[in-house]
């Protein structure tokens, strides 16, 4: 793509219906594109079989067209894309930065999970393909919302799964060859994913790509304090009804409810929210969501 100064992404995994928590990272992913002038991309992270649900896809999007997000350009899917991701491993290979793994989770159980070294019991039909993290790989960056971030990768990750054993591309992999190949400039999405940002800068500098703007929103919590995806609360949104769940979205995001209140249509909804949202008012912390659904 032609180079562009901000462009943004929304990349859901096809693993069920979204819900509130996965609609607040995709509004306001929207939210800060449409903010800086910049573009707003859809990618379909369907890089895991075994956990895609049938027809998830389909009604990821169809949900998306119902709030009135729709991507600058067309729709991305990773299943498309293994030629890059191949690509990406052997050029890693090729330079001694990553190498094959035969150790199985049983194996690195007295690791705490945790590869430094192969301790492999038995030989796999199929290696797995890590990164080579090096002793002392101490990755830092400003995160535009939760500030400064850190973390030791050798210690608290250690080497990275690319390419697994059972032969899927590992999602670190994917998501870095996608954003530098889609010229993805602002990565904005869910605070679960703060902890995979320092392996896939580490991986970024191993291929030689640039490193976008970090952005990570608050998480919708339940009523116990757990992430609303991994919860019974985690319905599925109404796309039947979008004007309430961007109202209440817009107030989540910590905006002025003033400006949608009156708004009749999500054509006019999405105008308003353009044009009066306020990036300094973002909530940096998780919040509850609700116990019904908006609507």
């Amino acid at each position: 793509m032609p180079a562009i100064h901000y462009r943004g992404r929304f990349a859901p995994s096809p693993t069920g219906p979204l819900h509130m928590g996965s609609m607040l990272a995709a509004f306001g992913s929207w939210l800060l594109a449409r903010h800086a002038g910049g573009q707003w991309l859809v990618r379909v992270e369907d890089v895991d079989p075994p956990r895609e649900v049938a027809g998830a896809v389909e009604s990821q999007l169809a949900t998306l067209a119902a709030f009135g997000l729709h991507s600058d350009a067309p729709v991305q899917y990773q299943r498309r894309r293994s030629a890059l991701y191949q690509a990406a491993i052997d050029q890693l290979l090729a330079q001694d930065k990553a190498f094959a793994c035969h150790c199985s989770r049983a194996d690195l159980a007295s690791q705490h999970g945790i590869h430094r070294y192969c301790v492999a019991s038995q030989q796999r039909p199929q290696p797995a393909i890590r990164l080579r993290v090096a002793d002392g790989s101490h990755v830092s960056f400003d995160d535009a919302l939760q500030g400064r971030q850190q973390q030791d990768v050798d210690r608290e990750v250690g080497d990275v799964v690319l390419l697994r054993a059972d032969g899927c591309w590992a999602y670190q992999l994917a998501v870095v060859v996608d954003d530098a190949e889609q010229g993805i400039t602002d990565v904005v999405r869910g605070a679960d994913l703060i902890d995979s940002t320092a392996r896939q800068i580490l991986l970024q500098r191993a291929l030689g790509l640039a490193t976008p703007q970090y952005l990570h929103l608050p998480l919708l919590l339940d009523s116990s304090g757990q992430k609303l995806s991994k919860s019974q609360a985690a319905v599925p949104v109404d796309a039947a009804q979008p004007l309430p769940v961007l109202r209440w979205l817009w107030v989540a995001l910590g905006q002025d409810p003033a400006p949608l209140e009156a708004t009749a249509s999500v054509a006019e909804t999405l105008q308003h929210a353009a044009a009066s949202f306020r990036p300094d008012r973002l909530q940096k912390t998780s919040r509850r969501a609700p116990i019904q659904p908006p609507g």
